[in-house]
């Protein structure tokens, strides 16, 4: 990186302190920011201010609004909406003052037990590395720094501070690192390293995937910073291509400041901050150990001066952190930008208005995917529904840990479907709640009194007669998930199976919406009528779901996962997850998902893509122009009601000898309304990923012979094929391309 001349000169005028100052956390001195880099006040550097929020901005105490989880908006299998998702989290950053938002989440969904999937957006690369980079863009669109996590292969929980991803290669470029590649060319600002070792190098020091190929490949000229307490070595890190260690505090005086106004945590003003609170085991376990952190505030100046670390090299580290903030406005007027919202003194900057939560809305409700439907779904307006479900009042904002946001308004089943009904709305609860599991209120000192409830006793008699007395029975079920703690199993918790089986005995129309944070096991599938997944939807919960039911919006979702038993999938195999001895072996190799179901010749329970509609759809043609990397497809709505389809292109390589390659590939996809009666032409651009092997001596290779691009409504479900000869022309600016970052002319 070459630093501009202003950049280059700003660095010079700085001391060695002040240099170190800028590349290590410090107290917040409003306690709001989730992390703090302190200014420097004699040359008019302003503090760096980043806040939690891949699914709405979270600042202790304070209300942002509550979007739908990544993965949800990953079901909408719409590119320009994760933009705006992302233009209205950036607009919510500048709001709340603060500079840089910690996300999106880009890793890979590889495990279906992963605590953080919610927080994730795919299994297949195409997909995540489109939302990726669509997400980040929207952010730094409106001057905020986006900074996409976990870099990279942070694929579970357990263990996470500790466990060693051993990968090799191929998967690593074909599957683990587009998503980040597709932010960073994006324009993401920054990017946070994974906890996790990679092949036996801890990922903040790894110097050849973060100096060699997140910063020299990909080109990021931003800057790279730790996830919090998750470096060990200053010298190491350094020389590694990290530029920023967070927090630069003790754990005791983070836990004080990411609880805010709570009692129970540690008061730096009380002078208890050495202690910090103790953590239940199975969080404890996907904690880092504070203790190991070399913290760059105590050692960097001093390994610059014995040249451990070269001083060129905190130059640099200097130069990116402060380009960034010039990038974003900070240089000039960063504390004026603050106050306005906007350099220029225009309101940029905005928290909770009436086009966020409208936006929350449209993706919790574009982003359901109907599992399942014998024709009880849409409801109609005259029919009794009894809404039956231990949590159904209450919405499902996210799951535990730092994306934990608190809205201003919020609505739950109960009452988004009793304001849309016509007819009786009756409620049984027949279970107690499910408790939420909340990493962060175990780690900033929340006690269970906080949250108690009056207790409610199982009642599934009484659920049963509630059933049994209406046209038709919606159950609402729930899974539980949290940063730092992974899933037990992908069954649902706290008897909610035995709930659905006492309801749908009683009823035959039975609906049952699931809001979980990924993939969960259905064996009760065939006793019901539908089944909604409905993710974690965010503060619009009742009015999103409410609207799917009755048919006022089309489920435009799509699965972004595969749904199978818990034994079927690839990582079912301890070796694999959670690892043996300290190391996760990831010899399934590019066989994640889907492209794992379709090579072992197994069924899956719902697979990749899949997502019923309210109509019914017949594509009538397609027709590939590889010259512009697109294919047009036409796609007709035979039924009588307005629908949403999404056009999905596969990829189905030749085969060459020697080579395992999926069967498929996701290369393209298109969400389209299509009216009543009618047909659509639909341009879905094809990804070069998708046509593309790595391959270890060669890179990025593009096979000769004969592509099939299967056209479809799933991985499982295709409608029709086109057969294509590559060009070399087109195989030689696909290898280009992805080997450089940069495509040639299309003459060439």
């Amino acid at each position: 990186m070459s630093p501009e001349p202003r950049i280059r000169r700003l660095v010079e005028e700085l001391s060695l302190e002040e240099k170190v100052r800028l590349t290590h956390g410090a107290n917040d001195p409003e306690r709001r920011a989730t992390g703090y880099v302190a200014g420097v006040d004699r040359l008019g550097i302003p503090p760096l201010r980043m806040a939690d929020g891949p699914l709405g901005v979270r600042i202790p105490d304070e209300s942002a609004t509550a979007f739908p989880a990544s993965i949800a908006l990953a079901a909408t299998f719409d590119v320009e909406l994760a933009r705006k998702y992302g233009e209205a989290l950036g607009r919510e950053t500048r709001g709340k003052g603060q500079d840089v938002l910690l996300a999106p989440g880009a890793n890979l969904v590889r495990i279906p037990h992963n605590g953080r999937n919610f927080e994730y957006f795919a299994e297949d690369p195409v997909l995540s590395a489109s939302f990726a980079g669509a997400v980040v863009a929207g952010v730094q669109s409106q001057d905020v720094v986006a900074t996409p996590k976990h870099y990279v292969a942070n694929s579970q929980e357990t263990a996470r501070a500790a466990v060693d991803a051993e990968i090799d290669e191929r998967p690593l470029r074909e599957l683990y690192l587009p998503s980040f590649r597709s932010a960073a060319e994006a324009g993401a600002g920054s990017v946070m390293t994974a906890y996790n070792d990679v092949n036996g190098t801890r990922m903040s020091d790894h110097e050849r995937l973060v100096r060699d190929v997140l910063k020299g490949e990909w080109g990021l000229e931003g800057y790279v910073v730790s996830d919090w307490f998750g470096t060990e070595g200053t010298a190491d890190a350094a020389n590694g291509g990290l530029d920023v260690e967070m927090p630069g505090i003790s754990m005791a005086e983070m836990q004080s400041a990411m609880a805010g106004d709570d009692a129970d945590a540690p008061d730096a003003a009380d002078g208890d901050v050495d202690e910090a609170g103790e953590l239940p085991d199975a969080i404890a376990e996907g904690m880092p150990d504070p203790e190991s952190c070399e913290r760059f505030a105590d050692s960097l100046a001093e390994a610059v001066e014995s040249g451990a670390v070269p001083e060129e090299g905190l130059d640099d580290m200097v130069a990116r952190v402060l380009g960034v903030m010039d990038t974003v406005g900070l240089l000039e007027g960063g504390e004026a930008r603050r106050a306005s919202g906007d350099p220029t003194g225009s309101d940029a900057g905005a928290v909770d208005t009436p086009a966020h939560r409208g936006l929350a809305t449209r993706v919790a409700t574009r982003g359901t995917v109907l599992l399942e439907n014998d024709g009880v779904l849409p409801l109609s307006d005259g029919a009794d529904v009894a809404v039956i479900g231990p949590n159904v009042d209450e919405p499902v904002l996210g799951g535990g840990g730092s994306s934990e946001t608190t809205p201003v308004v919020e609505t739950d089943p109960r009452t988004g479907i009793a304001e849309r009904a016509e007819c009786d709305v009756t409620i049984a609860h027949g279970l107690p709640r499910t408790e939420e599991v909340s990493m962060l209120e175990e780690f900033t000192g929340g006690s269970e009194d906080d949250r108690a409830e009056p207790s409610r006793e199982p009642d599934l008699e009484g659920a049963a007669a509630a059933a049994r007395d209406a046209d038709v029975a919606v159950v609402f079920v729930r899974d539980t998930a949290s940063e730092a703690i992974d899933r037990e199993d992908l069954r649902l918790p706290d008897r909610q199976e035995e709930l659905i089986e006492a309801v749908t005995a009683a009823n035959d129309r039975t609906v049952v919406v699931v809001n979980s944070s990924g993939p969960i096991e259905c064996p009760w599938r065939e006793d019901v009528a539908a089944i909604l997944e409905n993710w974690y939807p965010g503060q619009s919960h009742g009015d999103a779901v409410a609207s799917v039911l009755y048919g006022d919006a089309d489920p435009g979702g799509r699965l972004p996962v595969t749904f199978a038993p818990e034994d079927a999938y690839p990582t079912a195999d301890d070796r694999r997850y959670p690892g043996v001895d300290g190391t996760a072996r990831y010899d399934e190799g590019v066989f994640v998902g889907y492209r794992h179901f379709d090579s072992a010749e197994q069924e899956p329970t719902y697979p990749f893509g899949h997502g019923r509609s309210y109509a019914d759809y017949e594509y009538v043609d397609a027709d590939p122009n590889l010259k512009d990397g697109t294919v047009r497809v036409v796609v007709k709505n035979t039924a009588d009601r307005d629908g949403r389809e999404v056009v999905q292109v596969y990829v189905r390589p030749p085969s060459v000898d020697g080579v395992d390659r999926p069967v498929r590939e996701l290369a393209g996809f298109e969400s389209v309304a299509i009216p009543a009666g009618e047909r659509v032409s639909v341009a879905v651009d094809l990804e070069e990923l998708a046509f593309a092997r790595y391959d270890d001596a060669d890179g990025w290779t593009v096979d000769p012979g004969e592509y099939a691009l299967e056209i479809g409504r799933s991985s499982r479900d295709i409608r029709t094929t086109v057969r294509t000869e590559l060009e070399a022309a087109f195989r030689d600016r696909t290898r280009e391309s992805l080997a450089t970052g940069e495509a040639p002319p299309t003459d060439g």
